[in-house]
């Protein structure tokens, strides 16, 4: 957050100063380095978004997760993939409509109410 102001060009202290967050604490968590776990995170992220553009945009987590252990042989859980696509803002397309089937409720069989005879010979 402090980076987008910063590059807006609001100074670096009066964002710190506004947010609350002491600046040298900024600074030091700009200077550290990321862990292991968070590279691989980025990694992950950047794959799931190039499988969904492959998919064009279709292919939620589950199939973005298929598609990433089968034909790519990344090992990663479906949770993760999950948590993120929604960090990432990426989702695929609802499922088919659901059809409500009503139980107990006689429906008619003609619903056009066709009266029609066979032709004569």
């Amino acid at each position: 957050m402090i980076d987008r102001l910063a590059d807006a060009g609001i100074p670096i202290d009066r964002c710190c100063r506004v947010l609350g967050v002491a600046r040298q604490h900024y600074y030091r968590v700009k200077r550290k380095p990321l862990t292991q776990s968070e590279l691989r995170r980025q990694w992950l992220t950047g794959l799931i978004r190039e499988v969904h553009v492959t998919s064009r945009g279709t292919y939620g987590y589950r199939r973005v997760h298929a598609e990433l252990t089968m034909a790519m042989g990344v090992t990663v859980s479906d949770k993760t993939v999950f948590k993120l696509m929604h960090q990432a803002g990426i989702y695929g397309l609802p499922g088919p409509a659901r059809i409500k089937r009503l139980r107990g409720v006689v429906t008619a069989d003609d619903l056009v109410n066709r009266k029609s005879s066979p032709a004569p010979a």
